[in-house]
């Protein structure tokens, strides 16, 4: 009897064990992404604008549906997404901040591109 219990103890300690690993390579794998997106800014003044939104202009671009930077699009995109999340039409508050927070991104990026480099650190609200 005392031998199955062993085994029993000894097959249960595999499996958490093996379930750790897999939960440690997956978190690695993660931050390793992480790292990567935050690490491919070209330029100082693009990771500074990354950190400070939290996104990177691609992030920005996908959240918005847009392919090229014209505030024409970035405003049309903005008006028809945040009005598409509004709480009172059964949207998302946090759905609504991330269309704000691209919108800013893509701001920051075209006041950049338009006043040159440092440009957007000095212009910048928060």
């Amino acid at each position: 009897m005392a031998k199955y219990i062993a085994q029993i103890i000894i097959a249960g300690t595999q499996v958490i064990g093996r379930a750790f690993a897999r939960a440690i390579k997956q978190e690695y794998e993660a931050s390793q992404q992480a790292a990567q997106r935050l690490g491919n800014a070209k330029t100082r003044s693009e990771r500074i604008a990354n950190n400070k939104l939290g996104l990177s202009l691609d992030e920005a671009k996908q959240i918005l549906n847009i392919t090229n930077l014209s505030k024409e699009d970035v405003d049309k995109r903005y008006e028809a997404l945040f009005k598409a999340n509004e709480k009172a039409n059964g949207g998302s508050f946090y759905l609504q901040s991330k269309v704000v927070r691209a919108k800013e991104r893509i701001e920051m990026e075209l006041k950049s591109q338009e006043g040159g480099p440092g440009k957007e650190e000095k212009s910048s609200k928060t």
